[in-house]
């Protein structure tokens, strides 16, 4: 039998509180992905300790199909949510992952998820949606240093 992760990777401003608009953004798209019998990892942390992290706060908003919801609150960036939906598809069995991020985001998060985990397949899904400037470059600066996070990745 086929098993299904779909992983929301949350997304948080310095100075925002609640739910930011982006990882809302994430989120409803991930609604539409998502289908009865596939289980939904929600990644993201709490910027600050007397705060809700991201992945609680999509567990709280999520309107989607009756599904298995999983929320990490550890992964505090692409790399450690790539680790966390790899440790949740390998205890889950998954055949299959879907990571549900923002476009700009899709190229890095899927090739992270993917090194993470050989072998299954990886697909990235986004809602289209405007690309900010300030987001597309500070991407470009992340997929810079892609290599280095890929080799911590494969090593771990």
């Amino acid at each position: 039998m086929s098993r299904r992760l779909v992983a929301v990777l949350g997304y948080s401003g310095r100075r925002h509180h609640g739910l930011h608009d982006v990882c809302a953004q994430r989120l409803r798209h991930a609604e539409q992905v998502a289908a009865a019998g596939d289980t939904v990892l929600l990644s993201g942390w709490a910027r600050h300790t007397e705060r809700t992290g991201e992945g609680e706060l999509m567990r709280a908003a999520w309107r989607g199909a009756e599904t298995e919801l999983l929320a990490d609150a550890t992964a505090r960036n692409t790399s450690e949510n790539a680790r966390a939906v790899a440790e949740a598809a390998r205890e889950l069995g998954a055949d299959e992952v879907v990571v549900v991020t923002s476009a700009w985001h899709a190229p890095r998060a899927r090739t992270l998820v993917r090194a993470a985990l050989p072998g299954v397949a990886v697909e990235a899904s986004s809602a289209p949606g405007r690309r900010p400037l300030t987001l597309i470059v500070r991407e470009l600066a992340c997929l810079a240093a892609l290599p280095y996070h890929l080799f911590r990745i494969r090593i771990r």
